[in-house]
């Protein structure tokens, strides 16, 4: 270390993409951007004033103090340098920033099927809340494309997962409020699955198509192959305790239609459950933070200063580049307005949905363990998946008609993945502490069956991103997996011990009084 070094120990060695400025090094400068970037370094008003400039250098390895980084973030936040949207502009923009938005109107018909039940079956106002949510997530999308440019790329990217997980919360709440905790847990592994599964296939099919591998974040791949294992492993001890603790006993009823004595299926059993859970939750809420942390603010260990992963592909440099170069189509305030309401309105909307899903699922002979694996989870994906297909189909016309075709770029979008973690690592266990302070017994006790999918899903994902690298061969596979997974589950009618351990309100014993009434009103029938 020199003097000079030693001079000044208050500033950290920041790289341009830590500060979110475009690089102006020409080693770093590649293809049609390069006149930009030239641009860039000659301009006297991005994101700070021209003094400023004039005493950091905008390459890799600026020196700069922790305060004049704060103030250049709060001058982005600001959108200072960026054109200046107005009210009614960004009101405009939002309004039609999706083709998606014309199911907007299927939301106030979603409300009045719901409140006029006599002239509305309960199957057309699950209709109309499904078709309803679907814009609101187009919205979640928008809204937090247009806060990255304000945040810049790590905030920006926790806050869309942050809003792509809203509709799936809110599910999850209302059911949890609602006491359908069967349900609840099944819609828990259906979202991870979702997310781990057919979002990432789907998306890694389309865009990788047409070039032969995209490439993931090396440094967000390795440690989210850790965050996903001990977010499954914790699911998976609950249950595997719950499964050491049965030595072979046959839950059933007897010849008078009284269930069998077991001391597995107990108030006490379930007491320790709910300990362990509770536990594990902020076990987890304390991991997931800390990944947040260390993406946000990786340190290097021999100078102590913050610094980029040396590994970081030149396409992900470019997309942060790219982003502080686009021009914004709403100011923050009137983007946190709209993301603000939009939530309003998919929570009061899955709250109408989930009161029709009983009806829905005795008219259409649908099983439980299949309606929240599959067709709940689904929710969140419709409006992304409808964009997929028609941009697919797109892509398949203009081929077949000679036209060029726009090829993908070669950063495949793992958000998907980091939206399962987010779920697995911070959401569920919000959700079971919330169960706690409203006195739900809700514990991580799975499913086998389901436990087993995750394990599957979890394993095939991480062997399929190890090399950061993917291509749709293994964007098909994954699709592959999911099929099989949503075929299988319709037939599984589920544990009948599982729901008696999680019956609400009432104890395990008013469980099994419930459940000997119902044998013995069936044995009465035959």
């Amino acid at each position: 270390m020199t003097s000079s070094d030693q001079s000044r120990p208050s500033e950290s060695t920041l790289s341009d993409a830590e500060l979110g400025y475009a690089s102006t090094s020409p080693e770093r400068v590649h293809g049609p951007h390069a006149l930009a970037h030239h641009t860039l370094s000659r301009s006297s008003t991005m994101y700070s004033t021209q003094s400023t400039l004039r005493h950091f250098n905008l390459s890799r390895g600026t020196t700069i103090s922790r305060a004049e980084r704060n103030r250049l973030f709060l001058q982005r936040l600001r959108g200072k340098g960026k054109r200046k949207v107005g009210w009614l502009e960004s009101g405009k923009n939002a309004l039609f920033c999706s083709w998606l938005n014309i199911f907007l109107p299927a939301i106030p018909f979603a409300w009045a099927a719901h409140f006029y039940r006599d002239t509305f079956s309960p199957q057309v106002t699950f209709a109309l809340c499904f078709i309803g949510i679907m814009p609101l997530q187009a919205m979640f999308d928008w809204g937090g494309e247009q806060m990255a440019i304000y945040l810049g790329k790590t905030l920006g990217d926790l806050l869309m997962i942050t809003l792509n997980n809203v509709v799936e919360v809110a599910l999850a709440v209302i059911l949890l409020i609602h006491c359908e905790l069967r349900l609840l847990q099944s819609t828990i592994i259906g979202v991870i699955i979702l997310h781990l599964l057919l979002v990432p296939g789907t998306a890694f099919l389309a865009n990788g198509v047409r070039i032969w591998e995209q490439t993931l974040h090396p440094q967000s791949t390795e440690l989210n192959h850790s965050l996903l294992s001990i977010g499954v492993l914790a699911i998976m001890l609950p249950t595997v305790f719950f499964a050491a603790l049965d030595r072979g006993i046959t839950l059933g009823t007897d010849s008078q239609g009284h269930w069998e004595d077991s001391a597995l299926i107990s108030d006490d059993t379930r007491s320790d459950l709910l300990q362990m859970s509770r536990g594990f939750a902020f076990m987890l809420g304390i991991v997931y933070i800390g990944s947040r942390v260390y993406l946000a603010m990786p340190v290097d260990d021999d100078t102590g200063t913050i610094a980029v992963h040396p590994d970081v592909p030149d396409e992900i440099k470019e997309e942060e580049e790219e982003l502080r170069e686009l021009e914004p189509e709403c100011n923050p305030l009137a983007c946190l307005i709209v993301l603000v309401v939009c939530v309003g309105l998919a929570s009061v909307t899955a709250e109408w949905l989930v009161t029709s899903i009983q009806s829905v699922k005795e008219s259409g002979h649908i099983r439980e363990e299949w309606f929240g694996l599959i067709l709940l989870p689904f929710i969140s994906f419709s409006a992304e998946g409808m964009v997929t297909i028609v941009f697919f189909v797109q892509s398949l016309v203009m081929h077949c008609m000679g036209k060029k075709v726009m090829v993908p770029s070669i950063l495949a979008h793992g958000r998907a993945i980091d939206l399962a973690i987010q779920f697995i690592l911070w959401w569920t266990p919000v959700i079971l502490l919330l169960g706690w302070a409203l006195n739900k017994p809700v514990t991580l006790l799975f499913d086998f069956y389901e436990m087993a999918l995750l394990i599957g899903a979890c394993f095939l994902v991480n062997c399929i991103t190890a090399d950061a690298k993917t291509n749709w061969v293994e964007g098909l596979i994954l699709l592959t997996y999911y099929i099989m997974i949503a075929i299988s589950s319709w037939f599984y009618v589920g544990q009948p011990e599982l729901k008696l351990m999680l019956f609400c309100p009432a104890s395990i014993a008013d469980s099994l009084a419930a459940a000997t009434h119902k044998g013995a009103a069936a044995l009465a029938l035959d």
